[in-house]
């Protein structure tokens, strides 16, 4: 079993812990380590055991405080979930039924044919009109 020597309030402490754990170990010490330079700037010098108390408390109370945060976002997470199943159990929407009117091709040509004699009745009325122009335009219609 490795023994891991770790730096906790300026103070140093062997520990022994399982293989392969030494970086868990290591890093755990570090955050108590951080827990215990701010007491001891806070507070100044204290017995090691008060030391390790206060910083080990200090430690629970920000795990308390995520694992309060991670219930919060759980919860939320459970409620989108069940959001999401709602939406995929859902039977899909009915079709929306669009009618577009369909002209026949009958309407189109009688359309096109009496267009065409409009065109050709205006052709006629305007050569009139050219041919039948006053020759004297001094003098009023009667």
């Amino acid at each position: 079993m490795p023994e891991v020597t770790i730096q906790i309030g300026g103070r140093d402490f062997a520990v022994a812990c399982q293989e392969g754990e030494e970086s868990y170990l290591q890093s755990a010490a570090a955050m108590l380590d951080e827990e215990a330079q701010v007491l001891a700037q806070q507070i100044g010098r204290m017995p090691e055991g008060r030391m390790l108390l206060m910083a080990g408390l200090m430690l629970a109370d920000k795990t308390a405080a995520v694992e309060d945060r991670i219930r919060e976002v759980e919860a939320v997470l459970a409620e989108r979930d069940a959001e999401l199943a709602a939406f995929r159990d859902a039977p899909p929407p009915e079709p929306e039924r669009v009618e577009v009117p369909v002209v026949p091709a009958s309407v189109t040509d009688t359309l096109a044919e009496l267009a065409a004699q409009a065109e050709a009745l205006a052709a006629e009325v305007e050569e009139k009109a050219e041919g039948e122009a006053p020759a004297d335009e001094t003098t009023p219609p009667a």
